[in-house]
């Protein structure tokens, strides 16, 4: 796992110091966390499966940056920043964040589920350990 846990207080501190701050109206914050019950279990709701007590979390960095690229020129996105962890990682710890700054709440989430939604399903790899 690594140790160099984002602040988000600096992260929201840096963001608020980008040209970009006069046409944002809105950030919004995704904490991507381990959790004890298997992706199965939450998303597919199939039962019987064993805690999840860890994860092998690896991620493509190149397409990673490349989406969050495209995110910036969606409509409304202005500011886009995204950290990933890597290596086991244990229930409860931080897998990702992101965060994300445009001009109104439908642009914002429309961008947080587009970015966030692409990480997940074309850049990462997640093993559950039981």
């Amino acid at each position: 796992m690594e140790n160099n846990l984002p602040s988000m207080d600096q992260w929201l501190r840096e963001a608020k110091s980008d040209p970009s701050l006069p046409k944002t109206g809105m950030y919004l914050v995704h904490n991507g966390v381990v959790r004890s019950t298997a992706k199965k279990t939450v998303r597919e709701g199939i039962a019987g499966i064993p805690e999840v007590l860890a994860m092998d979390f690896s991620y493509d960095r190149d397409g990673v940056e490349g989406l969050r690229q495209d995110t910036l020129k969606l409509p409304g996105i202005f500011y886009a920043r995204v950290w990933l962890n890597q290596g086991r990682l244990l229930a409860g710890d931080d897998i990702m964040y992101v965060l994300i700054g445009g001009d109104t709440r439908p642009h914002v989430i429309d961008g947080l589920n587009f970015l966030v939604g692409g990480i997940k399903d074309r850049f990462v790899k997640e093993v559950e350990i039981y």
